[in-house]
C-alpha cells in the first residue's frame, strides 16, 4: 500500500497539450517524446493515452522502445540515440523500430544487416550543437550510399541548441545549415522540439518532436505554460504525517540550517530526495496547501521534508500538500531550486505511485 505520496497524471491534460501542439504544427506529424519514463509520467501509460492522437513515439534507447512494444503500443517508435551494438540494431530493425544514426560505427553496422529496403533510417545531422550527429558532408555521402546500395528510405533529423531563446542568432545558423536537407522532397526531416514548435515555425517540417510541452510545462524561461495554452499533466502531492509547534529560536532538520524567528507551526511531509524531490531545495521553496503557499524549511531528508504552516489554518495530519501541479507550476518550483522543470519531473523515483484520471 502506498504511503500516500502520489503523482496524479491528468489524462485530459495530456490530450489537450498534444492538441495544442497540433494547432501550432498542423501540417506536421508528431513524435510524442516519452523518453525517461515519459518525463516521469509513465511512458507506457502516456503512450496508451496518446496512441490515437500521436503519429509515433520517440524514446532514447532500445530498452525504452521495447517496453512500449511489449505493452502493445503499435505506433511507429523512433530511437533518438539509435542502438549501441550490432545485435541490438538487428533486433530493432526486425521489430520495425525506426532509428537515428549519428556516428559512423552505427552506419557500419548497417552493412551487416540484410534487406534494408523497407527500413527508414534517420540520419542525425550536426548543425552546430556538437553533441551527436554526422557532419553535413558525411550525412550527404551516407544518404546517397544507403539509398543506392541498400534501398533505404532516408530521413534527416537535427536538434536545436537555443530554441528556448528564439531571438538567439544560433537558431538561424542551424536552420541555414540544415536547409540543404529540408529541400530534398523525397526525404522527410525533423527539427522542431517543444520550444521550436512554439517559436520557430520555419523549423516545423515533416515531423515535430514535443517533449516537455506534452506534459504541460514550458520550454521557455520567460513564458509560462498557461501563456502557451498548456495544462500541467502531473500534480505531485504528499500527505502531512506530523505537525509540531516550534518555539522561537529552535531549529528544524539536518544541519540546523533553519531557525524559527517566531513561534512556528511546522508540518512534516512524506516525501524526500529518495522520492526524487531535490535535496538542494532550500528554505523558502514553495509548496501549496489549502489555497496558500507554505515554504520549505530545513534541509530536505531522504524520506521527508518540512514546511512552515504557521499562518495557514485548518491543517491536519493526512492532508495533502501539492509540491507542484495544477496550483503550483513545476517551472515555478524549478526556479527556486536553480534547475528546470524537465529535471524535477524526470527525477521522480519509482516509489512514488502514479495515478491516472
Amino acid at each position: 500500500m502506498s504511503r500516500g505520496t502520489l503523482a496524479t497524471v491528468d489524462i485530459k491534460a495530456l490530450k489537450h497539450n498534444l492538441n495544442t501542439i497540433r494547432q501550432h504544427a498542423p501540417n506536421s506529424k508528431i513524435w510524442a517524446v516519452v523518453k525517461a519514463n515519459g518525463y516521469g509520467h509513465g511512458a507506457v501509460s502516456v503512450a496508451q493515452v496518446l496512441t490515437s492522437l500521436a503519429d509515433g513515439f520517440a524514446v532514447s534507447t532500445f530498452v525504452e522502445a521495447l517496453e512500449l512494444q511489449q505493452a502493445g503500443i503499435d505506433r511507429p517508435i523512433l530511437l533518438l540515440e539509435g542502438c549501441v551494438t550490432l545485435d541490438q540494431t538487428r533486433e530493432a530493425i526486425s521489430r520495425n523500430m525506426e532509428m537515428v544514426i549519428h556516428n559512423e560505427i552505427q552506419l557500419d553496422w548497417l552493412k551487416h544487416i540484410d534487406n534494408l529496403s523497407s527500413q527508414k533510417i534517420w540520419l542525425k545531422i550536426d548543425t552546430g550543437m556538437h553533441r551527436l550527429g554526422l557532419s553535413p558532408e558525411t550525412g550527404r555521402l551516407w544518404a546517397a550510399k544507403l539509398m543506392r546500395e541498400h534501398g533505404c528510405k532516408v530521413a534527416y533529423i537535427t536538434h536545436f541548441a537555443c530554441a528556448d531563446t528564439p531571438e538567439h542568432p544560433f537558431n538561424q545558423h542551424q536552420l541555414d545549415s540544415f536547409t540543404p536537407f529540408t529541400i530534398q522532397t523525397d526525404c522527410e526531416f525533423s527539427m522542431a522540439n517543444s520550444a521550436a514548435i512554439f517559436s520557430l515555425p520555419q523549423s516545423l517540417g515533416d515531423w515535430v518532436r514535443p517533449g516537455i510541452a506534452l506534459y504541460g510545462a514550458s520550454p521557455f524561461s520567460d513564458k509560462s505554460a498557461q501563456q502557451l495554452n498548456l495544462i500541467p499533466a502531473m500534480t505531485l502531492t504528499a500527505p502531512v504525517i506530523a505537525i509540531h509547534q516550534i518555539p522561537k529560536g529552535q531549529h528544524v532538520g539536518y544541519g540546523a540550517n533553519w531557525c524559527a524567528e517566531r513561534n512556528s507551526t511546522i508540518a512534516t511531509l512524506a516525501i524526500g530526495y529518495g522520492d526524487g524531490y531535490p535535496r538542494h531545495a532550500g528554505n523558502g521553496t514553495p509548496t501549496w496547501i489549502n489555497g496558500h503557499i507554505a515554504p520549505v524549511v530545513g534541509r530536505v531528508s531522504m524520506d521527508m521534508l518540512t514546511i512552515d504552516i504557521t499562518n495557514i489554518a485548518g491543517i491536519d495530519i493526512g492532508d495533502d500538500v501539492e509540491l507542484w501541479g495544477k496550483n503550483l507550476s513545476v517551472d515555478h518550483v524549478a526556479t527556486h531550486v536553480s534547475t528546470i522543470g524537465y529535471e524535477l519531473l524526470t527525477r521522480l523515483s519509482a516509489r512514488i505511485e502514479r495515478v491516472y484520471n
